[in-house]
């Protein structure tokens, strides 16, 4: 069962829900705009890699008192920024448990999330094992951060997401590290459809087992 936990960041206190089966490396989630750690989609990619013996940490970016503003303004779930600082001191607050402390972390990331967890992968190289993206905007993390990043990174598109696709698309022109670009046929942008996040678990569970592999 998962542990409800706290993670002290900056000042702020993030709720979070930590799975610790026989691991070998932390996905720590980054959900999107609008999203939360009760994500249903990202709930059940959680699952299906916890099956798989990862570990996971879904976490709220946001406070509560932060995410009630935040629905009337929509200013912090776009502040790359803020969520990026965030990301980074739940990955150094990984590092610094018993449990978690030498375990490879991962990022999952979906739309405004999958920047953040591409500008923590260069900020944390070391602790930074791989990079998922679920239809994500990689290209709000910017080209700085882009060039910087050493994880090897996949990327989750829906077919029926054009513009996402073409935006993931000139996003990994940047990146210098190992990366894939993976469209998922008939997909559109909350991979809603049939068997669509199936799909999206799959070759998220492979990429984190296997970071980097050729099979993509």
């Amino acid at each position: 069962m998962p542990e409800d936990v706290v993670v002290p960041v900056g000042g702020s206190a993030l709720s979070g829900d930590l799975a610790l089966p026989e691991v070998r490396a932390t996905v720590l989630f980054a959900h999107g705009s609008g999203s939360s750690r009760h994500s249903p989609r990202n709930r059940a990619v959680a699952a299906a890699l916890q099956r798989a013996g990862l570990g996971t940490l879904l976490l709220d970016l946001l406070t509560e008192q932060e995410e009630r503003r935040d629905r009337v303004t929509a200013e912090l779930r776009f502040d790359i920024g803020l969520l990026t600082s965030r990301l980074v001191g739940a990955v150094d607050w990984l590092t610094a448990r018993p449990d978690t402390g030498r375990l490879p972390v991962a990022l999952f990331g979906a739309s405004t999330g999958a920047a953040a967890a591409l500008q923590t992968a260069a900020e944390r190289p070391v602790r930074v094992e791989s990079v998922v993206s679920r239809g994500g905007r990689p290209d709000l993390a910017g080209a700085g951060a882009l060039t910087r990043v050493q994880a090897p990174v996949l990327l989750i598109v829906g077919a029926h997401d054009p513009e996402v696709l073409r935006l993931n698309e000139a996003a990994a022109e940047q990146l210098r590290g190992p990366h894939r670009i993976a469209v998922i046929p008939g997909a559109t942008h909350l991979f809603e459809e049939a068997g669509a996040l199936e799909q999206v678990a799959e070759l998220a569970r492979e990429w984190f087992l296997n970071p980097g592999s050729d099979e993509f």
